[in-house]
């Protein structure tokens, strides 16, 4: 295939606007896969994705398209995530593409997510084709959507392409005018290789396998190539396209994107987003990249079994491997051992993280309750940031505690949920921005805490708007709070990963109904529980778990009073030494119950 007749682009839109549909339907009219083969959604490979019906990962297609004029092209486009959680996997498919199909269902409109990303794509100068999907289900809004792409995004009526990705109406035309519109590579073959790492992925038997885009040069079989952050030299053993199956090759041209097995067993040595080159005749400079992004919500997770911890330590270097934005840190506490403090994007990014240690690697897991990262001014004006609420109690001086702030765009259709919706929003310490009157939608823009949001917000929005209401929300700054690190100790002990930042004016009600949801689920024991939640050295809850009691004096019938009195000295004598020696054990129960507490 010559370099004029490639064609990368990204499929880009909001969740459930369509994408992978209209990928099956390329797929079909491409041959990629054959009439036995094809299934619903055949990009979406995850068991998980199948099950939620999002599209978690990015795939890469690579297909070759007749057009009407008769002329083959090779069309590698790749299916990205419409969740606001896995935006950076957009981000980086864009680095190897000229151009984005932006999808976008009739029935919604423009969507906040859709927009986002767009925004992200002209800003790298890629070329737009903006298609209306869902064309069959809702014919009268296809005018007030097409306005509304005029006016938001600027784009002529008649560059818009309408089809109906689940019939295939309209599917033919989206092709040509992709192959049309959006530019062939600008790479070189004649130049020394570069070629772009996008994603990775481990496979027992291979080892590393790497998602490459080739600007320039040529990968062929058996070449020798040096990643240029690391200096490290690897044969490539296999390389290949997907259509979606993967097929081999023996080379890779500038402007393709495929996959390469290099037989690398240690995953520390491969980073997405380094440049490939070749040992001899290398490149002298890195290709653009993307920026690592940074986490908004942690969670420690630990191993519930502290005999499986090196392999649970694999385990997450191995999804770190295949999933950029998800970063991890040894932790260690008292109560729970060895484990991982880690950064997600967000509740559903943790949610699928923690399905697939379950599910991929078979470990049962503790996972803390979420929170976030603080911006903390101490005495000496130095700012430090926190994203483990355990560490706050360490630091000495501090002068100004700040939490970050996120943008919510609430969308809804009906207007009688609009007061319900706003009322939750204040109880959230939300600040009203602006509120959109559409056609057919309103939306609320608020400014809400980020804990706020990860605390229930989502569920609670749903049921108040019977499932109606959609947000998405990004981070804007920190602001200046008046908040408290709440510790809980069990019998004096501070128990690490029990305490919990909170607004001073919530400390004393929340800590009461903690403490209080903790002495219902820890059994009696053969001694007195005293559970506490504090501020510093301040009691500002305390709550008793009356210790069991045996009657050693149910024996005595008769004889002496003495006799009594020595035996109810023993157990008090015993009592006193289990006390001091007794050793509670928090059950797995215990800490996902306690998550499910709201502020």
């Amino acid at each position: 295939m010559i370099i004029k007749n490639i064609r990368n682009f990204s499929i880009i839109a909001h969740i459930d606007h369509g994408k992978s549909t209209l990928a099956d339907r390329f797929i079909q009219i491409c041959g990629g896969l054959n009439k036995r083969d094809m299934v619903d959604q055949v990009l979406d490979s995850m068991e998980l994705e199948k099950e939620k019906g999002i599209t978690i990962k990015a795939q890469n297609v690579s297909l070759n398209y007749k057009s009407r004029s008769n002329e083959f092209y090779q069309l590698n486009f790749i299916d990205t995530p419409g969740h606001v959680d896995f935006s950076h996997e957009v981000s980086r498919s864009l680095f190897a593409c000229e151009g984005i199909l932006l999808l976008i269902d009739v029935s919604k409109g423009i969507e906040s997510q859709t927009l986002s990303n767009y925004y992200f794509a002209i800003k790298m100068k890629l070329k737009t084709v903006v298609v209306l999907n869902k064309v069959d289900l809702c014919v009268d809004n296809i005018n007030p959507v097409i306005e509304q792409i005029e006016n938001v995004i600027g784009i002529s009526s008649s560059d818009i392409v309408k089809c109906s990705a689940k019939t295939g109406f309209g599917v033919i035309d989206v092709l040509e005018r992709l192959i049309h519109d959006i530019p062939c590579p600008i790479g070189n073959i004649n130049l020394p290789l570069q070629a772009l790492i996008i994603d990775s992925w481990f496979d027992n038997y291979l080892g590393v396998t790497l998602l490459v885009c080739v600007k320039n040069g040529i990968l062929k079989k058996n070449d020798k190539i040096k990643m240029m952050s690391n200096g490290l030299s690897y044969f490539v053993t296999k390389l290949g396209i997907f259509t979606p199956k993967r097929c081999y090759k023996e080379v890779l041209i500038s402007g393709e994107i495929g996959w390469v097995v290099c037989s690398i067993k240690d995953i520390d040595s491969v980073r997405v987003g380094d440049t490939i080159t070749l040992e001899k005749n290398p490149a002298v400079c890195f290709l653009p990249s993307f920026k690592k992004i940074n986490p908004q919500v942690y969670a420690g997770i630990f191993p519930l079994h502290s005999n499986s911890y090196e392999k649970f330590c694999r385990a997450i270097k191995e999804l770190s491997l295949n999933d950029f934005s998800f970063c991890f840190n040894v932790e260690h506490s008292v109560t729970l051992g060895y484990g991982f403090r880690c950064g997600f994007l967000g509740l559903l990014h943790m949610e699928i993280i923690k399905e697939r240690l379950k599910r991929e690697y078979g470990f049962e897991l503790i996972v803390t309750s979420p929170t976030v990262s603080y911006e903390i001014v101490m005495k000496n004006h130095h700012i430090v940031y926190v994203n483990n609420p355990c560490e706050i109690s360490l630091i000495n001086g501090i002068i100004e505690f700040r939490e970050p702030f996120v943008e919510c765009c609430i969308s809804f259709s009906f207007h009688k949920y609009i007061g319900k919706i706003i009322e939750l929003c204040i109880s959230k310490r939300g600040i009203q921005i602006d509120i959109i009157y559409k056609k057919n939608r309103i939306e609320l823009i608020y400014h809400i805490p980020m804990v706020e949001v990860i605390s229930k917000f989502f569920d609670e929005l749903q049921i108040i708007s019977n499932g109606y209401a959609s947000v998405n929300y990004e981070f804007k700054y920190f602001k200046k709070s008046n908040l408290k690190y709440v510790n809980i100790l069990i019998c004096g002990k501070k128990i690490d990963v029990l305490g919990f930042v909170v607004p001073y004016n919530k400390a004393f009600s929340f800590g009461s109904k903690y403490i209080n949801k903790l002495k219902s689920l820890i059994p009696r024991q053969q001694f007195d529980v005293v559970i506490q939640a504090a501020i510093g050295k301040r009691i500002i809850a305390r709550s008793n778990i009356q210790q069991l009691r045996k009657n050693v004096t149910e024996k005595c019938y008769g004889g002496d009073v003495s006799r009594k009195k020595k035996l109810l000295e023993k157990q008090k004598r015993g009592k006193k030494a289990m006390k001091k020696l007794g050793h509670l054990s928090l059950s797995k129960e215990i800490f996902l119950s306690l998550m499910d507490i709201k502020v």
